[in-house]
């Protein structure tokens, strides 16, 4: 069996006791794999990332090191909630990087979306080697790889294609000097947060959204510019929070707005005015491998519009992404 592909004994994590038997076995061989040395965490503040971070806590206390890296393509004010939950709620030994212009400047004018990836990927390793180097005994990098971040970046038997390539399985670089600590890369995502519950975290933590490692740089379509990326955080934030005053948020897996590339004409205060378009994409999954779409109620959707429309500079149109997985991915990068 290879490294990369689950054990086909491996059962499906369901219940508390099965989660209770995975989280044994895995601190057992982090254990084993890492002994007295150092770990340095890629702490995103997403599902997949705090679920490792709390089992290394488990297994090997003090020797996690978590590194938040705010790559400038954070959703409007998560770096902030990174730092008070993990560092305040959890007492976790945290590093805050804000490499911004770092990333943004080497995004800049990059289209296409497996080029953005290997950028943001290879760019923070690089800044995890740099923080690691400032430190004694880092010989580990933990990141929340999950199975299906694997599936869709090997290549399909079939077509000879990948899907597409993630951050932490594509874009490392070869001559990566750490070693890697993946306790979750066999898990699907329902899976995941089940063993996250076991380990007792906030269930608000354990069914937060997921958000891609790539963050809003796969939502930004085509090549990134500041402007573009401002009016995109500021419309996916109006999102996020008329989903929750509705209750959409408790019900809806994962909802997001991507902006393109494009312009089109409108017209703002009797004058013409060309703008980006909003796309709001909100699906419903188990296992990520498959995604259906939620019906969004037109009130909703148009309150929506109206904000987005208003609040926003730069955007002038409010669109529906009506299609599922397959034929389409979740993401639209």
């Amino acid at each position: 069996m290879e490294n990369n592909m689950r054990p086909e004994t491996m059962p499906r994590i369901t219940t508390n006791s099965l989660a209770q038997a995975f989280i044994a076995e895995q601190v057992a061989e982090i254990r084993a794999q890492v002994g007295s040395k150092k770990v340095l965490l890629a702490l995103s503040g997403g599902v997949d990332s705090s679920v490792v971070a709390a089992l290394l806590i488990k297994a090997i206390g003090k020797q996690l090191v978590c590194v938040h890296v705010n790559h400038g393509l954070m959703r409007k004010g998560e770096s902030e909630d990174v730092i008070r939950v993990f560092r305040e709620g959890l007492d976790a030994n945290l590093i805050y990087v804000d490499a911004t212009d770092r990333f943004l400047d080497l995004l800049a004018g990059v289209s296409d979306p497996e080029k953005k990836r290997k950028i943001i990927g290879g760019e923070f390793i690089k800044v995890f080697d740099e923080e690691a180097a400032k430190l004694s005994g880092i010989e580990f990098l933990a990141q929340g790889t999950i199975y299906p971040d694997i599936l869709e970046s090997i290549k399909a038997q079939e077509s000879g294609k990948p899907v597409k390539s993630h951050h932490n399985v594509g874009g490392l670089p070869e001559d990566m000097k750490m070693e890697l600590v993946e306790p979750l890369k066999f898990l699907y995502k329902d899976e995941v947060r089940v063993v996250g519950e076991a380990l007792g975290l906030p269930h608000g933590m354990v069914y937060r959204q997921p958000f891609p490692g790539p963050g809003l740089g796969v939502r930004c379509l085509g090549a990134i510019t500041r402007d573009r990326l401002h009016a995109l955080r500021e419309a996916d934030a109006i999102l996020r929070e008329e989903f929750d005053n509705c209750g959409l948020s408790k019900t809806v897996w994962q909802y997001f707005i991507s902006v393109p590339d494009m312009k089109s004409v409108g017209v703002k205060d009797g004058a013409r005015y060309e703008g980006w378009p909003a796309i709001i994409r909100a699906v419903n999954t188990v296992d990520a491998m498959e995604a259906s779409i939620e019906e969004i109620p037109y009130a909703v959707l148009h309150k929506i519009t109206q904000r987005i429309t208003a609040e926003v500079p730069g955007i002038n149109r409010v669109l529906y992404d009506l299609t599922p997985k397959p034929t389409g991915t979740i993401e639209w990068e």
